[in-house]
C-alpha cells in the first residue's frame, strides 16, 4: 500500500511525500482551475469562411513604431527573465538527449531494474488508465514495468476526489505531472521537456479525441455504467498505434498540436479555385465533407453551408489516414467507420480513403496492399453519415481523378509536394530567420517554412520545438499583458508577436539584435499578406 501525506505551506501550496522510492518523494501540487487557457478557447473554430486579414494592415505595421514601440522598450530589459528566469535554462540537457532511443520500446530488456532506469530515462510518457485504476494504455512500458506508478497516480487522484476537488497538475524534481479527468478515464501525461500545463492537456486531450473517434461518448460512458471495472483495452484494440502515433508527435514536438491549427499545400488561388470548382461539381447525395490531402496537408475542403470542420476533428482524420496499419496496407481504397467528436461525439461517419502516389513522373493510384510514405501521397477522403454509400463515393472519387488529370490540377499538386516548404531566406532574401511559425488566428491554419538547413536532425527540431513551446507558454500566460516577446539564448534568439489576428513565432541565430529580429518579423508578416490565399485555405468549396 502506497503511503501519501499531505503538508500544508504557508504559501497555500501542499507538499505530498509518498512511496515507492522510484518516483520522486516530494512532490509539489498546483492544482488549477481550468483546463486550458484562454487562447486555446478563442481559437477552437472551425475550417470555414473569414475575412482576409489583409484588411487589418494596421496590425502589421513595424513592431517598434507608436504605442508598441515603447512596451517594447519596456520589456526590453526584462525580456530574458520574463521567459527564462536563468539564461542557462535553455539548454535543459536537451542536447545530450538521443531522440531516437526516445522513442524505442523499454520491453525488450529481461532485468526488472533496467526495464524500470529506460523507463525512467524517458523524458515523456502518457498514461490512461480507468477510474478504477485500470492501465488502458501507456506509450512506454508493460503493465509490469508501469503498475506501481499507477498505483501512486491512482491513490493521489483518488484522495483529491474524494475531497470533491480534481487535482490538474503536478511537478516534482523538474518533472511535470499534467491529469485530464474524463468521463471514467484519467488521461496522465509526464514531461520533463519544457511544456506549460496547458499545452500538455490539449495534447491530452487530443489522446481523449482519438478513444471518442474509436468508441464515441454513448458507448464508452454505457461501457462504464454497466461494469466500472471494465478492461477498456479490448474495445480499443487497434487503437494503440494511433494513440502512439500521436503521443510521439507530441514528444518530437508538433507545429500543429502548439498551435491548434492546421497547414495547408502552397498553389496558386486560381489552382485552388478550379479544385473546389470540380470538387462542387463531382459531389454526391451521400457526401458530408469531402478533403484533399496532399503531403500531410491540406489542399481542399468541400462541406455542407451550416457544418464546419472543427481543427481537431481534421487532425483525427490526418492521423488515422497516414497512422492506421489497416488504412496504410489497403493501399488503393479503404471504408472506415469514425466518430470526429467535434462535429458529433454520439455516433459515427463513414470515410472512405484513397491513395494516389506522387513520387514519380506522374500521380497515379496505388494498388491494393501498396504502402506509400506520408510526404509523397496525395489522398482524398469523403465522409458520409450513410454506412451504405461506399459505392456512391467511390464513383467520386474516380471522377475526380479524372477531372484532376484532365484540368492539370494533379500535376499543380504534385509540383507543389515535390518542391516543398520554402528555406526563410527563399521568403525574405538575407533575412536573419533560421526559421518561424504564422498562425492566422481566424483561419485556424498555421504557415512555416523548411526546417532546412538548420533544423535537419530530429534533435534540432525538438530544440526549435522547445524554444517555441517556451515562447508561446510565456505570451499567453494569464498574466501577459505584453504580447511582443523577446529573449535571447545561448543558441538562440527568438521573438513571439500575438495580435487578435495572427501569432508569429521566430528563431534567429544568437548574436541577433532585437531590431534586426524585429524588422524580419515584419517582413513574414507583410509576406503572409501577399500570398493569403495561397498558403491558407479560406472558405473552401461550401455547398
Amino acid at each position: 500500500m502506497t503511503d501519501v501525506n499531505s503538508l500544508n505551506r504557508p504559501d497555500g501550496t501542499q507538499q505530498m511525500r509518498m512511496g515507492p522510492s522510484r518516483v520522486s518523494s516530494s512532490l509539489s501540487i498546483r492544482p488549477s482551475m481550468s483546463n486550458r487557457t484562454s487562447d486555446t478557447g478563442e481559437d477552437a473554430s472551425s475550417i470555414r469562411s473569414f475575412a482576409p486579414i489583409g484588411r487589418f494592415v494596421a496590425d502589421t505595421e513595424s513592431l517598434f513604431d507608436g504605442d508598441l514601440q515603447e512596451e517594447a522598450e519596456k520589456i526590453s530589459s526584462r525580456s530574458s527573465a520574463m521567459l527564462f528566469e536563468d539564461d542557462s535554462n535553455d539548454d535543459y540537457d536537451e542536447g545530450d538527449v538521443d531522440f531516437e532511443k526516445e522513442f524505442e520500446s523499454v520491453d525488450h530488456t529481461t532485468d526488472e531494474e533496467n526495464a524500470h532506469w529506460l523507463w525512467q530515462s524517458k523524458k515523456k510518457h502518457f498514461i490512461i488508465l480507468s477510474a478504477a485504476g485500470k492501465p488502458i494504455y501507456t506509450r512506454h512500458g508493460s503493465d509490469a514495468i508501469i503498475s506501481s506508478y499507477v498505483g501512486i497516480i491512482q491513490t493521489i487522484i483518488s484522495s483529491y476526489m474524494g475531497n470533491d476537488d480534481n487535482l490538474k497538475s503536478l511537478h516534482a524534481d523538474g518533472v511535470q505531472f499534467v491529469i485530464l479527468s474524463q468521463t471514467n478515464l484519467h488521461l496522465v501525461g509526464i514531461t520533463s521537456l519544457p511544456e506549460s500545463e496547458a499545452q500538455v492537456r490539449v495534447q491530452l486531450e487530443a489522446l481523449y479525441m482519438q478513444i471518442l473517434s474509436t468508441l464515441t461518448l454513448p458507448t464508452l460512458t454505457h461501457i462504464f455504467s454497466v461494469r466500472p471495472s471494465s478492461d477498456l483495452r479490448r474495445p480499443l484494440q487497434g487503437t494503440e498505434v494511433l494513440l502512439s502515433s500521436l503521443a510521439d508527435s507530441f514528444t518530437r514536438g508538433s507545429p500543429s498540436a502548439l498551435l491548434s491549427a492546421l497547414e495547408c499545400l502552397k498553389i496558386r488561388k486560381s489552382h485552388r479555385s478550379i479544385i473546389n470548382s470540380t470538387m462542387i461539381k463531382a459531389r454526391v447525395d451521400g457526401l458530408l465533407y469531402g478533403l484533399v490531402v496532399a503531403g500531410g496537408r491540406l489542399v481542399s475542403v468541400i462541406r455542407p453551408k451550416k457544418h464546419s470542420l472543427h481543427p481537431s476533428d481534421l487532425q483525427l482524420i490526418f492521423n488515422m489516414i497516414f497512422e492506421a496499419e489497416g488504412i496504410k496496407a489497403g493501399g488503393g481504397e479503404s471504408w472506415v467507420p469514425i466518430c470526429l467528436p467535434g462535429f458529433n461525439n454520439t455516433g459515427y461517419l463513414y470515410m472512405y480513403v484513397s491513395f494516389l502516389d506522387t513520387a514519380g513522373d506522374s500521380a497515379r493510384e496505388l494498388d491494393n496492399n501498396e504502402r506509400i510514405s506520408k510526404d509523397d501521397s496525395v489522398a482524398i477522403i469523403l465522409l458520409s453519415t450513410k454506412k451504405e454509400s461506399f459505392e456512391e463515393l467511390q464513383t467520386m472519387k474516380t471522377y475526380l481523378v479524372q477531372e484532376f488529370r484532365r484540368n492539370h490540377s494533379m500535376q499543380i499538386i504534385q509540383q507543389a509536394v515535390q518542391a516543398g516548404r520554402p528555406s526563410p531566406t527563399d521568403i525574405i532574401a538575407g533575412t536573419v530567420l533560421r526559421h518561424f511559425l504564422y498562425k492566422s488566428k481566424g483561419n485556424v491554419q498555421f504557415f512555416m517554412p523548411s526546417y532546412s538547413p538548420n533544423f535537419e536532425s530530429l534533435k534540432q527540431r525538438r530544440r526549435l520545438m522547445s524554444v517555441y513551446s517556451k515562447l508561446h507558454a510565456s505570451v499567453h500566460a494569464k498574466h501577459a499583458a505584453v504580447k511582443v516577446h523577446h529573449c535571447v539564448l545561448t543558441t538562440a534568439t527568438a521573438l513571439a508577436w500575438v495580435t487578435p489576428m495572427f501569432e508569429l513565432y521566430c528563431v534567429a541565430g544568437p548574436a541577433t539584435s532585437r531590431n534586426a529580429l524585429a524588422q524580419s518579423a515584419n517582413k513574414v508578416v507583410q509576406w503572409i499578406q501577399k500570398e493569403e490565399e495561397r498558403i491558407f485555405l479560406i472558405g473552401g468549396a461550401v455547398f
